[in-house]
Order: C-alpha cells, then structure tokens, then sequence
C-alpha cells in the first residue's frame, strides 16, 4: 500500500500526516506507525496523524504516537493538523474539529502563528515536590535549576518507568522560571516516543498552567524549548480551574512524498 504523506513540525516536535478523509488509511498497524516513524528505518517523527471526516467538524484528528499505538492529545500536532488542513483547502476563520480529548478550535494568524484551544483544566494535583496536569495528556511538572544542562533522558526515563506510572506512563518535564515574570523553560520527556522530544505542546501548556504569575484573570506565559517560543494565554479563575487556554506558535510543512508500506 502507497500513502501519499506531508510531514511538518511545531517547534521541533515532527509529524508525518496523511489526508485520510476517504478511509484508504484506517486499517495502519501499529508495526506499520511506528516503522513510518522511525528515524532510521521509516520517514522518522514524533507521531503520525490522520485527518478524518466527520459530521459536525471540519475534521477528525486520529493521533498516533511514534511507538505506533494510539494517542492522548498532542498539542502542537494539532496546530501542525490545522496547518495541513489549510494547505488541504480546508479555509475556516475559526477551525473546529475532534480529536480523542473532545472538540478544538483554532485560528491562523495573518503571520501564520497557529493557536489552538485546548481543554479547560480543572485540577493541578500536588504529587510530593511536584504537579500532576491534566491537558489532554497526563504530564509531570518538576520545578528544576539549570534546565538547559540537565540529563533530561535519564531523569525523565527514572520518572515515567517509576512504579507509581510505568503501566499507563507520563510525560516528564523539567521547567525553569526565568526571573523575568512570564517566561520559563520547558524540556520534555514523553512517552510513546520514550525519549526528548524538541518540543511538547500539552506539555508546555501544563507547565504554563503551573508556572501562572496572576493569581486569578489573564495569564501569558512566553515559553522556550529546545525547538523554539510558544506562547501559553489562559484565565485562571479560581484556585483550581484555568479556562481559555489557548497554545500558540509556529507550525510548517517541511516536505510531502509516496512511502510504501
């Protein structure tokens, strides 16, 4: 079998996508996503996705991880899926689609910024030191010092393989406050692709979420990754819940082929 794929990154974080909204892909195997996705042997990326029709949407997004099973969401594969979906001619001032965590939207800046709704958050849980978010995908936030120079691999593998989340795992990250208010730094283990990714966009959300600079109201929080600067806008509006989150940044098409697999 022939798929006809585009493969674009948000900040780093690689995906290969596929229109599949005639159904000619809906029976990949999961040796199959995850030999597409590897580095060596495959087209190489963090994940792949699938655009699906469905009633009531602009689409469908089928997320895989790069280990071939199926995803939790993944924040800026849905950025890089809304690009895709322009490119598709899919034009919308305002995109509305599924993906396996409920209903998105997301906006195209004149300057091609992508931002994407995510879900509203209801709970951080304090879990010993450290937090435990909820943004569509289960994430681990420790507070950390000189993150940049941190063995981000091994830390995070000890974490996620820990006996507390080793069955369904967690993606880890390590963040620093910059002393500027508003800016951190977030490096990002995640499971599925058992490895650093360059960038990790519910990931970087949740870390916003935990790193919030107004008690309650508005937050921007302005985020650095190995990848590149996204930008994480939320209301905090009470001790426990965030609403309007919204993830922004850049998503680009690197190239697009036939693969047979």
């Amino acid at each position: 079998m022939q798929i006809h794929f585009s493969k674009y990154q948000g900040t780093g974080n690689d995906f290969i996508i596929a229109d599949n909204r005639k159904g000619h892909y809906n029976h990949l195997s999961i040796e199959q996503v995850n030999k597409l996705c590897d580095r060596r042997f495959g087209i190489g990326a963090d994940g792949l996705m699938l655009l699906n029709e469905i009633e009531g949407f602009d689409f469908e997004m089928k997320y895989f991880n790069a280990d071939g099973k199926e995803g939790s969401m993944c924040g800026n594969g849905g950025r890089c899926m809304i690009k895709f979906a322009y490119h598709l001619n899919i034009r919308r001032d305002v995109y509305r689609f599924l993906a396996v965590d409920g209903v998105h939207e997301a906006e195209i800046d004149d300057d091609g910024t992508v931002s994407l709704k995510m879900k509203d958050v209801k709970t951080i849980r304090k879990f010993h030191n450290d937090f435990i978010v909820d943004t569509g995908s289960p994430h681990y936030i420790k507070l950390s010092n000189h993150v940049l120079d941190m063995d981000v691999y091994k830390k995070g593998y000890e974490i996620r393989n820990s006996a507390e989340f080793k069955e369904d795992g967690i993606n880890v990250n390590f963040v620093e406050v910059l002393e500027e208010p508003g800016k951190i730094i977030v490096r990002t283990f995640e499971r599925g692709v058992e490895d650093e990714t360059m960038s990790c966009g519910t990931g970087v959300t949740a870390s916003a979420l935990v790193c919030f600079h107004n008690e309650n109201g508005f937050n921007e929080v302005q985020v650095e990754t190995p990848g590149g600067f996204l930008t994480v806008e939320y209301e905090k509006t009470d001790e426990n819940r965030y609403e309007n989150i919204w993830l922004c940044g850049p998503a680009e098409k690197v190239f697009e082929g036939v693969v047979e697999i």
